[in-house]
Formats: C-alpha cells, structure tokens, sequence
C-alpha cells in the first residue's frame, strides 16, 4: 500500500465555456406533461439525491438531478470530456459526485452552478469506483489503474493512494456509520478498505468471476456483491457479513448471464428484508435476503 501523496491539490478551471448548468422547470402539481429523456445517449449511472431527487450520469458526459415525481430534470452539469461512469452522492446533502472516462472525478453543488466546486485528477485510467462518507467531507475513488485514493472534498486534495496488482475497480460503496469502504474488483474478490489509514481490513474468498458492483445494508452488518458470468455460468450475488463471521451468508442464484448490480430494498415491520439484481440477461430479480428464495 502506498503512502499518502501529501498535498497533491486539485486545480479547478474556470473557463465558463466549458462547464455549464442548466435548469429546468417543472409542471404544474396534478398535471401531466411529457419529459425530455435526461440524457441523449444511454444511461451509465443512477443514486438518489434526496426523497424527492435523483442524479444520473450518462455518454453524453452529462450529469442529471431529476425529480422522482414530475420526471423532469431540474439541473444539468456539463464539464466531463468524455462519458460519466458513476455518479454518487450523500443523502440529503447538496453535493453531487461524477466519475468519468476522462480520469477525473468533479463535485457539483446545488443548486446549480456555472462550474464543478472541486475537481479531482489524479488516476491514470479511467475512474471506476467513487464513494462518498455519510457527512460529504472524504471522497474514495477508485481506477482501472489498479488504486484507490481518498480525498478531501472540501480543498481537493489526496489524502492517499493505495496500489494493488491486478485490482481493476468495479465498484465502491462506503458503510454508513462506519470508516470502511466496500470495494469490487476484476480480479474477483471483495475488499473491506479501513479509509482511515487506506489500508485493506478484510478480502472475502475470491470468486469464480469478475465481481461487478457491490452494496451496503443500511445498518452495516452486510455487505452484496454480483458476479460476472454466461450461459448459467457465475451470475450470482452474496451476502456478505462485515460484523461477526466475516463470512459468506447467503448465494442468489437463477441469472442466466452475468449480474451488472445488487442493492439492498428498504425495508420495515411490514416488509421482509430483500435484495434486487440485474442481469445482462434481461431481467430483474428480488430475492429474500434471509434465504435466497426470489419474491
């Protein structure tokens, strides 16, 4: 693991030809309108703002904020130079998080501005991974280029890198109430980063496939990835347990492709505690987290 790069300070520009946000309006409450769609090429990444808000990212090198209810976008970032791969940010709060194929990373505040607030350079390949702490102030990203970097949102600087061989990012997720980090990877394991120091806690047995995405439950004690896979091959999620065993819990298999992703539902008194997964097969499915049996 490598040490902190010390004060690698990130530089915002501020050619307002470059950056720009756009704002949208809304309908009338009770009445029905048509939408443009949020972006003009696919979708690569969605995480709610709010109740009331989403963030998208797309090839477009766009990011969107939309209402759930109206369906219209209410702001729109421009400044990545190429497609936005992920898209995060803390609940309830005004700071929006953007990774791209460009190599950089950018937070955007709300409402909209002329220009991102920070910008984050620092991987060599494209940024994979970006996860935000439940109070907005570190930022974890992580890179085809095998690290992981840990920021100060609010001066842009690094406060670490760490280098793995072999560790091409899929995705982050931070746990709530918690220093750790969750990571996936290409190289088929899950990872439990300490962002305190930067520094692996835990690696959870590899996997047959790449491990595509990963999720956190809301009280910390598990952990989902989703597995690569084909011709009923791999495919499928597990529950992971970050408090006790440290252990694998649960397997949810019936995918015929591989899994691109897995999140936690929420859930109450009334609710059995679930989980959804898509797959490039097509579907979607919902599972009961406890014994793996699909709603």
């Amino acid at each position: 693991v490598a040490r902190a790069m010390g004060k690698l300070q990130s530089k915002i520009s501020f050619h307002t030809s470059k950056y720009r946000a756009d704002v949208g309006h809304t309908g009338s409450i009770g009445t029905s309108r048509e939408h443009s769609p949020a972006h003009s090429d696919a979708v690569t990444s969605v995480a709610a703002l709010s109740p009331d808000l989403c963030v998208s990212g797309g090839r477009d090198k766009s990011v969107a904020v939309s209402s759930w209810r109206s369906g219209a976008v209410l702001w729109r970032f421009l400044g990545h130079e190429r497609e936005v791969t992920k898209v995060t940010s803390a609940l309830d709060s005004n700071r929006v998080f953007s990774a791209s194929r460009d190599k950089t990373v950018m937070m955007w505040e709300l409402p909209g501005t002329a220009g991102p607030s920070q910008h984050f350079p620092g991987h060599d390949l494209v940024v994979t991974g970006l996860a935000v702490s439940p109070d907005a102030s570190q930022l974890c990203t992580g890179s085809r280029d095998n690290t992981v970097c840990k920021w100060d949102t609010e001066t842009g600087e690094c406060l670490g890198r760490a280098m793995i061989s072999r560790n091409l990012v899929t995705h982050l997720c931070w746990v709530p109430g918690e220093p750790y980090v969750i990571q996936t990877s290409e190289d088929k394991t899950t990872r439990v980063w300490d962002s305190r120091e930067l520094q692996v806690a835990h690696t959870f047995p590899a996997k047959q496939h790449i491990q595509t995405c990963c999720d956190v439950s809301q009280d910390g004690r598990y952990c989902l990835s989703s597995s690569g896979g084909c011709a009923g091959q791999g495919g499928e999620a597990t529950l992971w347990d970050l408090r006790q065993t440290r252990g694998r819990v649960c397997e949810y298999r019936g995918h015929f492709q591989g899994t691109t992703s897995c999140v936690f539902l929420p859930w109450g008194p009334a609710l059995a505690p679930s989980i959804a997964t898509s797959s490039s097969d097509s579907t979607v499915k919902v599972w009961d987290r406890d014994t793996g049996g699909r709603g």
